[in-house]
């Protein structure tokens, strides 16, 4: 697994214009419509616990104890469960935006990472002094903490969550034919057009005012 030392510059934060973890995780293979070959932004075993990380779904300990325990095999295995997650998703999320079926074979994909999530976790019962007005019975992933495929179910719970939703009437494409990210509309009425306005939707209108001055001479 890669390490970065103090003096290598830190890699990129990740875009998480998606509003969701599951849609941001989609948005990790980029430019998937536009070139023969995406670029892929989940390089690395060590790219999946930054995104993990930036997306709030493991803390910073959590993190290290994965760097530190987690084997190189492992890691890589862990690394392909990750994209074939992702692909099934967008393969699902993509086709619903089209008015198209998942495809058997995605849906069998997703259903097997939805159960593994379920499989590994475990309830745990805590005091009410420790749960701060909490319900005092929760699942957590416990004694999983140092399995290589923790961020993966951690994923895969977050995506089954949102399909299983009313929140997947809100899933949008970015309106950009060169983006096409996906992203959760939360706009008040429902008519977000852009992943990100400052990126793909000032793109857009500095593209269209170009040809306008261009028909206009």
């Amino acid at each position: 697994m890669d390490s970065y030392p103090e003096s290598q510059a830190a890699p990129p934060a990740f875009d998480l214009s998606g509003g969701h973890p599951a849609l941001d995780l989609v948005n990790t293979l980029d430019d998937r419509f536009e070139n023969q070959t995406p670029f892929e932004l989940l390089t690395d075993y060590g790219a999946l616990l930054r995104f993990s990380e930036q997306t709030r779904l493991l803390d910073a300990e959590q993190v290290r104890l994965l760097t530190k325990s987690v084997q190189p095999n492992a890691a890589a295995r862990a690394l392909r469960s990750a994209r074939e997650l992702r692909e099934a998703l967008a393969t699902a999320l993509y086709g619903k935006l089209e008015g198209r079926p998942v495809p058997a074979l995605a849906l069998r994909t997703l259903e097997r990472h939805f159960l593994a999530a379920d499989r590994h976790r475990e309830l745990r019962w805590q005091n009410e002094a420790a749960t701060n007005g909490q319900a005092a019975m929760q699942w957590q992933r416990g004694r999983f903490a140092k399995e290589a495929d923790l961020p993966v179910w951690i994923l895969a719970a977050q995506a089954s969550q949102l399909m299983l939703s009313d929140a997947m009437q809100r899933v949008r494409a970015c309106g950009a034919d060169t983006c096409r990210w996906l992203f959760l509309d939360t706009s008040k009425n429902h008519t977000r057009r852009w992943c990100n306005m400052k990126v793909c939707g000032n793109r857009v209108k500095a593209r269209r005012f170009q040809a306008r001055r261009g028909g206009e001479r």
